[in-house]
């Protein structure tokens, strides 16, 4: 489970996937909204400089396959 920022909610949107215009039910994200975020795109924000942070409690531990300890420890709440 991650925070989204302002920042990450930009980048999604730039990549065309957007999590911030209400629709269908959704009612779109805004800054310190809590999202569930798959690893492959936590990831990819990691490396553009705009990583949420992550909630580690709900987190799943396949997680660690992916991502050093270490790393989600310096992006954890």
């Amino acid at each position: 489970m991650q925070i989204v920022t302002k920042d990450f909610l930009n980048f999604t949107y730039s990549k065309g996937n957007d999590l911030i215009t209400p629709r269908d039910g959704f009612q779109g994200l805004k800054p310190n909204d809590r999202w569930c975020l798959c690893v492959l795109r936590w990831i990819e924000a990691y490396k553009n400089g705009v990583a949420p942070l992550v909630d580690l409690e709900p987190t799943n531990y396949n997680v660690l396959k992916y991502v050093e300890f270490d790393t989600l420890l310096r992006y954890s709440i």
